[in-house]
């Protein structure tokens, strides 16, 4: 009961700063900028709250001890919506770009939406083959990295719309709200050259456990293609905007597509892989 009204509370402070970010975004009122940041912090420690609750719960079962609940798809929802609220709070405390928490914030309210709304909470003892201490590093650094290339997404999406702002012959006050393009080019590429990593990081330590648990470090399911497809698209990225110096839409488009791909990876999980189908937990 407390842990759901917890979540509740959660969602409801992240979707009040997703109404104070688009206002800023419309207005350019410091207030609720500043607003937005506070409801983004008080969120995140209601969340942080509700999960230490559902970790106390999980670990009433002697087998679940010390592992984290991760393995079910309210556990991996609730995770991501923070770990992107958290990514973002992190960027906006260090960057002070409220004017991005309008494209950003509504898809940390989303997850969080969907986990207690559609979600099964209940919880169980953990199967035999996931009592491992890879269920503490793998599905965390990947979901993670999954939070943080959400905010670049964010940060893309406003890009266009400023790209396209300043090519209109009658541009809106937005293009003068927004961000310049420069300095979106240069947050988003940093965002992925720092998250592109973590991802491959996270796709290894999966290899890994993969080999320690059946023998195999690749199984050549759909699910493990898409991630590498996902690799190559922000690593085609990376190499069109450092290496052949492009900028525009074209790597924006190319980010993009490594975004639906992450979507595709992490809401097809039980369609493409049972062995990834939130871990098992379903």
């Amino acid at each position: 009961m407390i842990k759901s009204l917890l979540s509740w509370s959660a969602f409801s402070l992240y979707s009040a700063a997703s109404i104070a970010a688009l206002y800023y975004l419309l207005t350019k009122n410091e207030r609720s900028s500043r607003l937005m940041l506070t409801l983004i912090g008080c969120g995140l420690v209601l969340q942080f709250m509700a999960f230490g609750i559902h970790l106390a719960a999980f670990w009433a079962y002697p087998e679940n001890r010390w592992f984290l609940p991760i393995n079910n798809f309210f556990g991996a929802l609730s995770y991501m919506s923070f770990a992107l609220a958290g990514a973002f709070f992190t960027i906006e405390v260090r960057r002070h770009l409220g004017i991005l928490g309008a494209f950003v914030l509504p898809m940390a309210a989303l997850g969080l939406g969907l986990a207690v709304v559609l979600a099964n909470p209940e919880l169980a003892p953990l199967e035999p083959k996931l009592r491992s201490y890879w269920l503490n590093i793998h599905p965390m650094i990947l979901m993670t990295a999954y939070a943080t290339f959400t905010n670049a997404f964010g940060v893309a999406l406003a890009l266009l719309i400023q790209e396209r702002q300043i090519k209109s012959r009658t541009p809106s006050e937005l293009c003068y709200r927004l961000p310049s393009l420069d300095e979106l080019d240069a947050l988003n590429s940093r965002i992925i050259a720092i998250t592109l990593p973590i991802l491959v990081l996270g796709l290894v330590m999966g290899a890994v456990w993969s080999y320690q648990a059946s023998g195999r470090a690749w199984s050549g399911n759909a699910k493990e293609v898409m991630s590498l497809v996902t690799v190559g698209f922000y690593a085609e990225f990376l190499w069109l905007r450092y290496v052949s110096g492009r900028r525009g839409r074209i790597p924006v488009y190319v980010s993009m597509a490594g975004f639906a791909c992450i979507l595709l990876t992490f809401f097809g999980a039980g369609v493409f892989s049972d062995s990834h189908d939130y871990l098992g937990g379903k």
